[in-house]
């Protein structure tokens, strides 16, 4: 089973993955974590470039490195491991690529890709893999800025309305993200949160 967790920043996603894959553990499930970009050698340079640099780039362009970081994860990692009948567990896959790449508020020399174009090319790069679950820990953009306690990256220092954008696009994409979707409540407490992921989760496996 391939399940991916999803949203903007300061819902707990790390946290989340990290608790779901230590509780499937201890329920005798063989897991893998990764994190998309990243994962692989190729895919965290590519992270490194992509979110830790100020490099000026065109929305085509950024785009397509995070398909090729993702790229590498999927055949490298994720296929892999689904093979061997592993519990794959991604922060962040697809739906962020055309979440992200698709918003813009009045950025300079920047302007949104189609949605759909994204999804395509996104097919593509990963093969036609798709989670089977996809889970949106959904929170406004004002608690995800108050929660985030380190430097905002690329992304995130795009400002309070470009956040609220990319968290209604988020809903409004999350059906295509994959095969089950669920939109959860972030707002609440880890534990909350996480016993919200953990139904949802224990009811697809069965």
């Amino acid at each position: 089973m391939f399940i991916s967790l999803d949203g903007i920043d300061g819902g707990g996603k790390s946290t989340q993955v990290a608790r779901l894959c230590e509780a499937l553990r201890g329920r005798g499930y063989e897991v893998l974590a990764v994190r998309d970009p990243g994962g692989t050698a190729t895919g965290e340079a590519i992270r490194s470039l992509l979110l830790d640099s100020q490099l000026a780039m065109h929305r085509r362009a950024e785009a397509m490195l995070f398909m090729a970081a993702r790229c590498e994860l999927v055949e490298r990692l994720i296929r892999p491991a689904l093979q061997t009948g592993k519990v794959v567990v991604s922060d962040r896959f697809l739906l962020a690529n055309v979440v992200y790449q698709s918003t813009t508020l009045g950025e300079a020399n920047s302007s949104p890709l189609s949605a759909e174009e994204l999804w395509r090319v996104g097919e593509w790069a990963v093969g036609g893999l798709r989670p089977d679950l996809t889970l949106l820990l959904d929170l406004p953009a004002e608690v995800s800025l108050r929660r985030i306690d380190r430097p905002t990256d690329r992304m995130e220092s795009r400002g309070l309305d470009y956040l609220e954008s990319v968290r209604q696009a988020f809903l409004r994409e999350l059906p295509r993200a994959a095969r089950h979707t669920l939109a959860i409540d972030a707002t609440g407490s880890a534990d909350q949160v996480h016993s919200q992921i953990l139904d949802s989760v224990h009811r697809h496996l069965s």
